[in-house]
């Protein structure tokens, strides 16, 4: 017994000098880079003398960098570099920039943990084995948060001339945001695209006042400045400033209207006793066989409904044919197309991660993170189902062409 408690004691004693060997190869392989790179800058080692030299070394500084083994303890080279002007300017290292006091990866893990859905306090509890005794304060995780702007900034900026796109999915996500002291729901608005090979892609998100028809046609005018070209088959909801900024805007893109959306307004028309049954008759429209059963469908609900439930078959008449666009495109995609449910799963996927914030401090951090969790994965777009059939859409198109 004696000697197996010995033999513990050992392998204990291994792994804490294996960690301490680990901790020492970050600090030496960290200082090693720096110094190289303050050589390289200098055209001169230590002590070298070289006509070619471009400044001097000027001591050394001691720093603190928090890594995976936990606080690094840095002893860094110093140097002024001579100045095409004269004079001259501390050397600046991009290996250690200035104001870094952790490792990209620390940086990338606190982000990831966020974007997952939590708050600062679980962050700082999630990552304490990870930074050792090294602080972690709120100020601090909000700083290497905000390091997603500069991602946000660049995307939202971003060309869209290159883009093919085929399918446009354009809708409103509700978002609560702290503003002026008081927590209110403010609609960001969105567009996903749907590109030649089936996969994907958010390509705008825009906080606005309200889902106005001005705030609508300014969104389309926004990707039509970043040069987006016509799509073919817009998929929106019933918004008529929408609707009109589109005509408008690319008159050759066809309209296909939500069914999701139409439902719900039709139900809101119809008492409680009658939903499920109203319901019913409506799925027999949107999950017909094809089009021609589609309108006969169409033709017996008007017929059923419309002494009893008027206001019903008034909001479906409202949406006209743009209800069945859908059936005149590849029957393996007509499941994807009809509705925006794509944007209705990022706004679900969304609430889901970040229940813990109850609401964001101001409107550009929400629709940061919001950005932040379709770029980095956590939000998944799939590819389009039957994506293999777009091929037979552009070729028709040239066709009409």
């Amino acid at each position: 017994m004696e000697k197996r408690t010995k033999n513990l004691r050992l392998v204990g004693r291994d792994e804490v000098s294996l960690g301490e060997l680990i901790h020492q190869a970050v600090r030496r392989t960290i200082e090693q880079a720096v110094e190289e790179e303050l050589h390289a800058a200098l055209g001169a080692g230590s002590y070298e003398r070289r006509a070619e030299r471009t400044g001097y070394r000027n001591g050394a500084k001691t720093r603190t960098l928090t890594g995976p083994t936990g606080p690094v303890e840095l002893t860094l080279p110093r140097g002024r570099l001579a100045k095409d002007k004269g004079g001259t300017e501390e050397f600046r290292s991009t290996v250690l920039p200035r104001y870094q006091r952790r490792m990209r990866e620390i940086n990338e893990a606190i982000a990831g943990v966020y974007l997952s859905g939590g708050n600062t306090r679980r962050i700082r509890g999630a990552l304490r084995p990870l930074l050792k005794n090294a602080p972690m304060s709120k100020s601090a995780v909000s700083r290497i948060v905000g390091t997603l702007r500069g991602d946000w900034e660049t995307w939202r900026n971003q060309s869209l001339k290159d883009l093919n796109v085929v399918y446009l999915y354009l809708d409103a996500i509700a978002l609560r945001v702290r503003s002026a002291g008081k927590v209110t729901g403010l609609p960001v608005l969105a567009a996903v695209a749907v590109l030649a090979d089936g996969s994907k892609r958010l390509v705008a998100l825009e906080v606005c006042g309200a889902e106005s028809s001005a705030a609508w046609e300014g969104f389309v005018e926004g990707l039509i400045a970043r040069g987006l070209k016509a799509p073919r088959l817009c998929i929106i909801d019933g918004n008529a400033g929408l609707h009109r900024a589109i005509t408008l805007s690319w008159p050759t893109a066809k309209i296909q209207r939500c069914a999701v959306h139409k439902l719900r307004n039709i139900q809101r028309k119809v008492p409680q006793y009658a939903q499920d049954e109203v319901a019913e008759d409506f799925h027999r429209i949107v999950y017909a066989s094809g089009i021609e059963a589609a309108e006969r469908a169409r033709d017996a609900f008007v017929k059923k409904w419309s002494k009893r439930c008027p206001g019903a078959v008034q909001s479906l008449n409202e949406a006209g044919a743009e209800l069945l666009t859908f059936y005149g495109f590849p029957k393996e995609q007509w499941k994807t197309i009809r509705t925006t449910n794509v944007i209705e799963r990022i706004n679900e996927e969304f609430r889901r991660r970040v229940k813990t914030q109850g609401s964001f401090p101001s409107e550009d951090s929400a629709v940061i993170l919001l950005y932040s969790l379709v770029a980095s994965g956590q939000i998944n777009l799939r590819r389009l189902d039957g994506y293999e059939k777009i091929a037979d859409v552009l070729a028709q198109e040239d066709q009409a062409a």
